[in-house]
């Protein structure tokens, strides 16, 4: 197996775009899977970098035009990946890291089996998971609650992953994802 599509999925709050970040200090040459979504852009993230956001009705239209590889609809918004830019980086060779969600990645696992490693965050617990998210201050206590109970169903679906890591530690975590991406591709510098 030679993965050129890291797939990283995990729980709201759990810490995927912070791992998904180190991962590419580690290794610049990661190119990062843009998503788009139908949500509202959070202050702190930046369009085109962080998430295309468009409207239902593109959405609806890009569905419709098999442009989505994947997509799914996560707390009341749509979220999908570009079919064009995961053909465009296994043609040019490049590792490719996506951000999905649970049911995004194990679809990317089903159309490109050896190429993809997929790598589940865990939260240390729910109640760390609860905490986080209020930390974060974007949603509503209504909202936190519904993405604890998403998150329920997120990690009964974990044992599909290639990989699992609990992030009680961030760095513990990257260097633990690092580690085990290496060794399903063979060593040192295969991911590269």
């Amino acid at each position: 197996m030679n993965a050129k599509l890291i797939v990283i999925s995990a729980p709201s709050g759990a810490g995927k775009t912070t791992i998904v970040r180190k991962l590419q200090e580690l290794h610049p040459g990661w190119q990062f899977s843009v998503s788009c979504t139908t949500r509202p852009k959070r202050d702190y993230e930046k369009a085109a970098d962080d998430y295309e956001f468009i409207t239902a009705e593109e959405f609806s239209k890009r569905i419709e035009n098999r442009e989505l590889l994947e997509y799914e609809e996560v707390h009341g918004y749509m979220y999908g990946t570009s079919r064009t830019v995961v053909d465009s980086a296994l043609q040019n060779g490049t590792v490719l890291i996506l951000e999905v969600d649970v049911n995004g990645a194990l679809a990317i696992k089903k159309v490109y089996p050896d190429e993809s490693a997929t790598v589940f965050i865990h939260p240390p617990s729910l109640d760390v998971l609860k905490n986080r998210l209020r930390k974060r201050g974007a949603d509503s206590e209504e909202r936190i609650e519904e993405r604890l109970k998403r998150a329920a169903m997120e990690i009964e679906k974990s044992p599909g992953f290639d990989i699992e890591v609990i992030n009680s530690d961030i760095d513990q975590a990257v260097n633990e994802i690092a580690i085990k991406l290496e060794q399903m591709n063979g060593g040192p510098n295969r991911v590269n």
